[in-house]
């Protein structure tokens, strides 16, 4: 097949989109959206509520996602890891990439309309950190740091989305999302290394060297840990919830245990699976804890 047919073909569109912002990756932010609409009232929002949430994290998360394709695609495309990617394949073309982006938005835009009116006015925060965020790598080591405050803002959307305020505890969950997403990220990095280097591409790997980065990451990951701590302490919750932040401490720690400076070669691992279940199991134990009061 030919990248001529792959683009041409309706048919073949909804799953070149899908692998185009890896759509199941929504699983590392969606489950702690869930975590701050849950926490936000301390019960299960109604289906119509939740509904949206999701809506709106599907589609903020796809339009981020490929903001970032679109943007960085002359840097994929240079790149061996990246270069199978759609728009430097040619399977998907640069204006197919931005009219996704342009029908993501749309959705976005329709969605938050259901919701509370402060969540309509906070929207232009979110969408100019998803537009920042590509270029971040081109003049700063703090990407990841960036990276993980953007996706943490899903639990503080979700919070505001369910209560139409915006108090400061959310903020809290922003914090462990923030620590715990810029750890892995910063683990992801260290497959490019080289290339960053050789591109003049900035992260903590090339600025400090791996071990020295992957240090950095298991104290972003002990912060995440002490934050999710807080966010217990500060809402009262039960033992449950202290039962799931030691289950996905321990799996953090199992995380950084599995890759080192000398062997890089589970990292795809630690950042699929492991963040994967991580996601899954706070959410889980949010939920039981919220459910039991």
């Amino acid at each position: 097949m030919s990248a001529d047919e792959a683009t041409t073909s309706p048919l073949k569109l909804p799953g070149l989109f899908a692998r185009f912002v890896k759509f199941e990756h929504s699983i590392f932010a969606l489950p702690f959206a869930y975590a701050g609409a849950f926490l936000a009232t301390q019960q299960i929002p109604s289906f119509a509520k939740m509904f949206w949430i999701t809506v709106v994290m599907v589609a903020a998360r796809s339009l981020a996602m490929g903001l970032n394709r679109v943007i960085d695609h002359e840097i994929d495309a240079r790149n061996p890891r990246t270069a199978g990617r759609e728009i430097p394949a040619g399977t998907l073309t640069l204006a197919q990439g931005i009219g996704f982006c342009g029908l993501s938005l749309a959705v976005l835009a329709v969605s938050l309309y259901q919701l509370p009116r402060l969540t309509w006015y906070l929207s232009p925060i979110v969408v100019a950190a998803f537009v920042i965020y590509p270029y971040t790598k081109r003049f700063t080591s703090l990407c990841h740091v960036f990276l993980g405050a953007t996706i943490g803002l899903a639990p503080v959307g979700a919070w505001v989305a369910v209560t139409g305020q915006l108090p400061w505890q959310p903020f809290l969950l922003m914090g462990v999302v923030t620590f715990w997403i810029g750890g892995f990220d910063i683990i992801y990095a260290c497959l490019d290394l080289d290339f960053d280097r050789r591109e003049g591409i900035h992260s903590l790997p090339v600025s400090l060297g791996v071990a020295r980065a992957l240090l950095v990451t298991r104290v972003f990951h002990m912060i995440s840990a002490v934050l999710m701590m807080e966010v217990g302490l500060v809402l009262d919750l039960g033992l449950i919830y202290y039962i799931g932040v030691g289950v996905v401490t321990w799996l953090l720690s199992y995380e950084n245990a599995i890759v080192s400076a000398k062997d890089l070669s589970r990292v795809n691992t630690a950042f699929m699976t492991m963040n994967g279940v991580i996601s899954v199991v706070y959410v889980a134990f949010v939920t039981a804890d919220v459910l039991v009061k």
